[in-house]
């Protein structure tokens, strides 16, 4: 109650810095380097709302995130000596002044911070927000999820282009690489791929009506109710990249080392969160002139690293012990300007061949390491539904079946590896655009279903399905369960981390201190519970989430 009543006597941010005891209300009764309260006149003590420390000069930042009575606490063992900046995200609100903290050896800094309504909630609105906000139909708006692999969906809102400027807009962004971002745009090689302006005449017309293109918006912005209870326990450290460039895509943890693909520029790298050290091994260039970057990353039964390099043509593994690289590229057969290699098939173990396939077409290769010989399949000559139909992720099973992820309608599709036969399983909801997939230790296969917003289990014993409803517009891009069962995931629209109980049907959704285009993840389980792992695509950060309990 003293610090409250400090912080509605100061102006702006309310900062009182003095010597303290350890915050109890900290978990597990660690001391504190930072402690405080944050509140506002409008609300009082604000739970739900993200702290981040920021050390001058530092290549990360810690945040936290306030209890149910506003109170957050920084671990004393996550912040070294020196002065930090604090910084807010709640949305809808603004911190003022530029708070900092003073951090010593076994001593607590205590800094309550006052916040104020925001007068530019529309910059603070995440791209989840701005999907419940505009109006139209889940048809209508559903274009939209292609949006967010490049930019967020407030350059489309705050745009004033109308339905005729929008269908050469739209036809120009279609022109670009799957790689690109603002910073960085890389225009595809393929001329006929983005097809022509007016085939995009109806989600222009869309468009049009969500813009500013007659005016200010006639819609009302909404906001995500902040995080609460179990969600505001975790801390989150994002690790800076070496350049702001940088797309930390498919990532994974081995020997506590952090690996990861760069998806728009020819790196893979290491990251050792113990020394902040970042090792780049450099991929070759095999088409010049052709858009750069990689993204699947995996790792085979004998410890060596996968990857694809996409519009390069080529799929490369990596020794972790010496850093050698050797590339497996694509034949002359198959090999034109079209191309687009995503996603490596590795359990060659079983016969020696590695799978992938070709994102314009949707045909799947496989090549035979020991002779080089590539073969090529159409597996969607076989999914006879009338429809259009692509093919997003290909993964392999124990017995190096080939599967693949139906991103349009909502399919998944077997390649039996002896035999070469096709299968297709239709996903219980309509639409679902299944995305990015897992196989576990009984070859279950974990997949996102994007559009239908549900992580789905396909048992192939029985041929069934198991969906796991998520919180609305999380729009999953890839999960992963622990071996408790709990499922995780993360998408390019919440902000949020979320652990779903498949038990009790419970979800929980850790908030993150900026915008985050989240899109593979990983579980590190040396942990308990778990430590969550993510790039932060357009960020150029690694994030680590720590949950408390």
């Amino acid at each position: 109650m003293q610090s409250r009543l400090i912080a509605s006597l100061m102006a702006g941010a309310a900062i009182l810095l003095s010597q303290a005891l350890p915050d109890p209300a900290f978990a597990q009764g660690k001391a504190a380097a930072i402690t405080g309260q944050v509140s506002s006149e409008a609300e009082g003590a604000m739970g739900g709302v993200v702290v981040t420390a920021r050390k001058a000069g530092a290549k990360l930042s810690i945040s936290v995130v306030t209890d149910a009575q506003g109170r957050y606490s920084f671990p004393a063992d996550r912040l070294e000596p020196g002065e930090y900046a604090l910084t807010i995200r709640a949305v809808g609100y603004d911190l003022g002044g530029k708070p900092s903290a003073n951090v010593a050896v076994e001593k607590t800094a205590t800094v309550d911070l006052k916040l104020g309504k925001t007068k530019r909630l529309a910059s603070q609105l995440s791209n989840a927000e701005w999907m419940a906000s505009i109006p139209g139909t889940e048809d209508q708006k559903s274009g939209l999820l292609n949006c967010v692999g490049c930019h967020t969906l407030e350059r489309i809102v705050r745009s004033s282009h109308d339905a005729d400027e929008w269908t050469q807009v739209v036809h120009r962004m279609m022109g670009y690489a799957a790689v690109s971002q603002p910073i960085k745009p890389q225009r595809l090689s393929d001329p006929e791929r983005a097809g022509t302006p007016e085939q995009y005449r109806k989600f222009a017309e869309y468009l049009a009506t969500i813009n500013q293109s007659v005016g200010p918006w006639e819609y009302t912005l909404k906001t995500m109710e902040r995080p609460k209870g179990q969600a505001t326990r975790v801390v989150i450290t994002e690790y800076d990249m070496l350049r702001p460039t940088t797309e930390p895509h498919d990532i994974l943890v081995k020997d506590g080392e952090i690996w990861y693909t760069d998806f728009g520029e020819n790196f893979i790298s290491k990251f050792d969160p113990k020394t902040l050290k970042i090792t780049e091994y450099p991929t070759k260039e095999h088409k010049p002139g052709f858009p750069s970057g990689n993204l699947d990353l995996g790792v085979d039964t004998k410890g060596t690293i996968w990857f694809d390099q996409m519009y390069q043509a080529s799929l490369g593994n990596l020794d972790p012990k010496t850093g050698e690289i050797k590339y497996y590229p694509l034949s002359a057969e198959f090999n034109d300007f079209r191309v687009q290699m995503n996603f490596v098939g590795l359990r060659h173990d079983v016969d020696g061949k590695v799978w992938t396939k070709n994102v314009p077409t949707g045909d799947v290769f496989r090549v035979d390491l020991a002779t080089g010989k590539w073969e090529r399949f159409q597996p969607l000559k076989a999914l006879a539904n009338g429809k259009r139909n692509t093919i997003y992720q290909l993964i392999s099973d124990s017995k190096n079946n080939a599967w693949v992820a139906e991103f349009v309608n909502g399919y998944l599709g077997r390649i039996d590896a002896k035999t070469t036969q096709v299968t297709w399983f239709q996903l219980p909801t309509q639409n679902a655009r299944a995305r990015r997939m897992r196989i576990d230790d009984q070859d279950r296969i974990w997949v996102t279903e994007y559009r239908g917003n549900k992580v789905a289990m396909f048992d192939p014993k029985t041929e069934k399905f198991t969906e796991y409803p998520l919180p609305a517009h999380t729009y999953p891009y890839r999960s992963a369960v622990d071996k408790s069962g709990e499922i995780w995931t993360g998408g390019m629209h919440t902000d949020r981390v979320v652990r779903y109980y498949p038990k009790t049907s419970r979800t929980v959704e850790y908030p993150l201190p900026r915008t985050t285009n989240i899109r593979s993840v990983w579980l590190d389980e040396t942990t308990s519970p778990p430590t969550f792992w993510t790039g932060s695509n357009h960020g150029a950060a690694l994030v680590k989430v720590e949950p408390l309990d």
